[in-house]
């Protein structure tokens, strides 16, 4: 019933209700849409900030994903309605507003393409849905071919909602002129100063067909009639009544009376976006359906190649074949898309906090350095000559700090060097460290290399009496927003993290020749070390942080949010945790937060505010930051354990990111294998009923992480100043593995097997012994066969 395509381009589904959330969703530089298998949406466009063309149909707050979306009858959808001119029967597909249950259903979440391909009533209908590299738009095929012996007559009626879309002004009709149906608003505003803002907004909302339909219904209540959404009342008619829409909801309806014979098969196209004229629908409609080129090909058959390729240009640096099927489909497919729209779209934002910014980025490093190398520069212009990193980064001439970036967090510097490291160890491109770059609130201009130092500096100041970092009005933990709003709270975490970006920055700044400054860092850490645990150490775990009321918590004492996981992950990134204190945490760790689903993020869930700690405690137990498996807070706990040889407990955490590999589990998580997502439900042992089940939200500073254990944990695949380290950490239930490792414009093939007579890796480039392991000297455009040898368990 869920299983990957032959080649693994797509995820297919075999029934519409099984798992009635998943979905797929595409991407180019100014959308993105997340498209349900029943037929439902969620689509965002630039504009260049976030705006929607297909909305609720009520006014909806201006929010971009929700958790575990809830869908609705009139949630926004995409539909094609089917009428047995006949007998009457009417279907609808993918799935949505009819609900019937068709013979057979298979809904295709690909790469560069979501696919429908339904029988009911005797006919085959296929929908697809693409983007066209740049602008906001829908692409939509959409079949009917007759399975039956017989001629058939039909009514297809393409249904494409619009939605609430103003208050104060809101209409629709069909347009002769450009074949289409357009919804026309204005979007509100009070400030005549706001006017020249709304005045160039696209604010209508366009379906433009290639064929010219027999009727149309822009009313989305007459075309409901009293039948609603399930059974229209104009679909009872011979045809669709010709309506506008004034000053109601519009919608987008069709018709088109088809007559098939056996065997024959009718295709349409459409295009479904938004529009500031009708000029722009227009021009859209020559540029897409107009003239056709040399090859016979139309605008729309290009755009869906262009696009493919521009999909197809996000591929890792990795590709690997491993005793298990579901880790390899995933990584090899499905995980670099994910990064890559992270890094190209930028969450659609034009304001992305700087953490999230500077992560994704880091993701970026694998698939397109220079991107990275260009994102990691318009951050530090955006830095303060005391070094202090802001709470977002601007993308947009016109964008200012918005929501959770006019809150102040205290973790953003820790971010740079952290990030930074995977760009140079990917590239070895030191030279970015000798740019200069101008801050934003001096014309002083200084090389990268002291921006990070000012960075660090910046760390070190913004500490209590203790060493302790204060937090604020949250750290990574944006909700953690009551622990030091006073000025006097300090976070654990955040202390832990400086240690370790103080260690990654000393490493940078030695191996560029600044061994004075490298030292001095160095020692910073270890200072920093020795402050966490005298004041965060609990005798089994360490402690998240201490209040402004001086109320030390994330300890033994508590009842609820006795354990946090990001501690603990850091404590050992950072190497404030010796031996014996890392064994002990990771015992509390298994006993504590691991679940079948992941590690949580705290636990036990809170079930009721806390004052000192904050908004976080509001959210429901087990969901987003209260006890959720939070993907991302997991995802450095696995890169700390393979970071300490933990290489067993790493991987068993690293597979329960992933839904699968059997079916039951995919079930239970409510979503394909096709992205990791922000958090799955935890607070495992209070409600174990719900645990587990998926966010569906793919916006998740996760992936760049789990990349990063790929690469440096699992396969060891790591570059470093002078060349490509490997050091692979399998683990013990696998034999043998192989993977093609893409570096410096090199490529690596590699081959690692479990060999008797072995006692430490041995590693053969060409059937020569490396003895360190470390491969030098590598020629751009070379191939080199590597074989790792690894001792049996």
């Amino acid at each position: 019933m869920i299983h990957p395509s032959e080649t693994g381009e797509f995820y297919e589904l075999t029934s519409p209700t099984a798992l009635p959330k998943a979905s797929g969703f595409l991407w180019n530089d100014t959308m993105m849409i997340h498209m349900n298998c029943r037929g439902y949406a969620v689509a965002q466009f630039m504009q260049p900030e976030p705006a929607k063309y297909s909305h609720a149909p009520n006014l909806e707050m201006k929010t971009f994903m929700q958790p575990e979306q809830p869908y609705y009858a009139h949630h926004p959808g995409r539909f094609l309605y089917v009428k047995d001119e006949e007998t009457g029967e009417i279907i609808s597909a993918p799935y949505e507003p009819v609900r019937r249950e068709p013979d057979r259903y298979l809904f295709r979440a690909g790469k560069a393409s979501i696919e429908w391909k339904i029988e009911s009533l005797g006919l085959h209908i296929e929908l697809s849905l693409r983007l066209p590299r740049a602008e906001p738009l829908e692409l939509w095929r959409m079949s009917v071919r007759t399975l039956s012996g017989t001629k058939r007559k039909l009514s297809l009626y393409p249904y494409f909602t619009v939605g609430y879309m103003s208050w104060m002004n809101q209409s629709g009709e069909y347009r002769e002129d450009l074949q289409a149906m357009v919804a026309t608003s204005v979007t509100p505003y009070q400030k005549v100063q706001d006017y020249p803002k709304i005045n160039g907004l696209k604010d209508k909302t366009f379906l433009l067909a290639e064929t010219k339909p027999d009727a149309w219904e822009a009313s989305q209540d007459r075309f409901e009639g009293e039948g609603g959404l399930w059974s229209p009342s104009s679909l009872k008619e011979d045809q669709l009544a010709g309506g506008d829409a004034r000053y109601e909801t519009p919608v987008c309806a069709l018709q088109y009376r088809v007559e098939l014979n056996p065997g024959e098969e009718k295709e349409f196209r459409f295009l479904f976006g938004p529009a500031r004229t009708e000029e722009q629908i227009r021009a859209m409609r020559e540029a897409y359906f107009g003239a056709r080129s040399a090859d016979g090909r139309t605008g729309f058959e290009r755009a869906e190649e262009e696009y493919a390729a521009y999909i197809a240009e996000g591929i890792g640096c990795l590709d690997i074949q491993t005793p298990d099927p579901g880790l390899d489909n995933f990584v090899n497919h499905w995980l670099p898309r994910q990064m890559d729209y992270h890094g190209k779209t930028n969450r659609l934002t034009t304001d992305p906090q700087t953490r999230n910014y500077l992560q994704d980025n880091m993701g970026m490093s694998y698939i397109e350095p220079s991107i990275a190398r260009a994102a990691f520069r318009t951050a530090l212009r955006q830095q303060k000559a005391s070094g202090e990193m802001p709470d977002g980064i601007i993308l947009h001439p016109d964008a200012e700090l918005k929501y959770i970036n006019q809150v102040p967090h205290s973790d953003h510097c820790v971010w740079v060097p952290i990030c930074l490291s995977t760009y140079l160890d990917e590239t070895g491109d030191t030279s970015i460290l000798m740019d200069e770059i101008p801050f934003a609130d001096s014309a002083e201009s200084v090389t990268v290399l002291e921006h990070i130092n000012r960075a660090m500096q910046w760390l070190m100041r913004t500490r209590d009496e203790r060493g302790l970092n204060y937090i604020d009005q949250g750290d990574w933990c944006d909700p953690m927003n009551m622990v030091g709003y006073k000025g006097i709270g300090v976070s654990g975490w955040l202390t832990m993290a400086s240690a370790y970006a103080f260690r990654v920055w000393a490493d940078i700044c030695e191996e560029a020749g600044h061994a004075v400054v490298a030292a001095e860092f160095r020692q910073q850490a270890d200072e920093t070390n020795e402050t966490v645990n005298r004041y965060l150490w609990d005798g089994d775990w360490y402690a998240r942080g201490i209040t402004d009321d001086q109320v030390v918590f994330g300890v033994k004492e508590d009842k609820e949010g006795r354990i946090f996981i990001n501690p603990q992950s850091w404590a050992l990134l950072c190497g404030a945790a010796d031996e014996e204190k890392q064994q002990r945490l990771i015992r509390s760790v298994e006993e504590q937060l691991e679940t079948p689903y992941g590690v949580e993020k705290l636990a036990p869930s809170y079930t009721a505010m806390r004052e000192d700690v904050g908004r976080v405690t509001q959210k429901h137990p087990g969901t987003a930051e209260n006890g959720a498996v939070y993907n991302h807070a997991a995802a450095f706990y696995i890169y700390a354990l393979y970071q300490v040889g933990e290489k067993e407990s790493a991987y068993r955490l690293l597979r329960k990111m992933i839904p699968g590999p059997n079916e039951e589990d995919i079930l239970r998580r409510g979503q394909l294998p096709i992205f990791i997502p922000n958090y799955y439900r935890g607070a495992y042992r209070q409600f174990p009923h719900t645990a587990g089940r998926s966010s569906h939200l793919f916006n998740t500073g996760t992936v760049p992480w789990v990349y990063r254990c790929l690469i440096d944990g699992l396969f060891g695949v790591q570059g470093t100043p002078q060349g490509l380290a490997i050091r692979p950490q399998l683990p013990a239930e696998w034999n043998e593995a192989s993977l093609t490792r893409r570096f410096r414009s090199a490529e690596l093939r590699i081959a690692i097997k479990r060999q008797p007579g072995v006692s430490t890796a041995e590693v053969y480039v060409d059937g020569v012994l490396v003895e360190d392991g470390l491969l030098t000297d590598l020629k751009e455009g070379h191939t080199y066969e590597v074989l790792v040898k690894l001792p049996l368990k």
